[in-house]
């Protein structure tokens, strides 16, 4: 009968071993599942720097500055990395900015989205060069002083449109970011009918709301590619 008694209380010591043996375990998958996809965020990158052929470096955010009004992360590498003034930033997906301010040791990045931002770019299917300017928004780029019969005129060749939907790519021009590297694509086209232009909106595909590590480039490093 001393036994029987027992049995409850030896049940209830093994229920909470087994409970905190249970929340560890989810602590670990926790752990596991996070450093899977740093890995996969990893092998993105690095499959970005292959397609690039260019020198390349990856940084850490360590400030980020993401109001309407300033679009800026601070890096952790500068000019003892050999980092320049200028020099264009990238995620595993597309164009994210340019250092602005040079440290040794850290950078600041002026992102695309940033209103005082100008990037030369252009349609990847027909080869329409414009700048995409910083709209203040994560997720929107605006191509302006695009001459109005180039979107609305049905009788001009498909291939003179700009569509939504189409891809857009960078130019090459000034040298500074690599050539062909995507940029986003045409969201929405904005037509008034008493102006000579249109606003066309683009969608970056770079992850402004999830920066974790970017891509510092060397665009010259390999000249020929210009």
């Amino acid at each position: 009968m001393e036994n029987l008694f027992h049995v409850p209380e030896q049940l209830k010591v093994e229920y909470q071993r087994l409970k905190k043996e249970l929340l560890l375990l989810k602590a670990r998958l926790q752990q596991y599942e996070i450093i899977e996809t740093e890995n996969h965020r990893l092998r993105d990158l690095l499959e970005s720097s292959f397609r690039l052929k260019n020198k390349v470096l990856v940084a850490e955010p360590v400030a980020i500055q993401l109001d309407s009004f300033h679009k800026k992360i601070v890096i952790n590498k500068g000019e003892s990395d050999e980092g320049y003034q200028g020099q264009p930033i990238l995620d595993s997906s597309g164009i994210m900015g340019q250092i602005i301010q040079i440290n040794p040791f850290s950078s600041t990045v002026l992102l695309i989205t940033d209103p005082n931002h100008a990037l030369p770019v252009q349609i990847n299917r027909n080869g329409l060069r414009a700048i995409a300017i910083g709209s203040g928004e994560d997720d929107a780029l605006v191509l302006e002083h695009l001459p109005k019969p180039l979107i609305t005129d049905s009788h001009l060749p498909n291939n003179a449109h700009v569509l939504v939907g189409d891809l857009i790519v960078t130019s090459g021009l000034g040298r500074r970011f690599p050539r062909d590297y995507p940029v986003g694509e045409v969201q929405e086209i904005l037509q008034n009918p008493g102006e000579l232009s249109a606003r066309v909106v683009v969608k970056p595909f770079a992850q402004f709301s999830k920066i974790r590590e970017v891509l510092m480039v060397w665009p010259n490093e390999y000249k020929n590619n210009y």
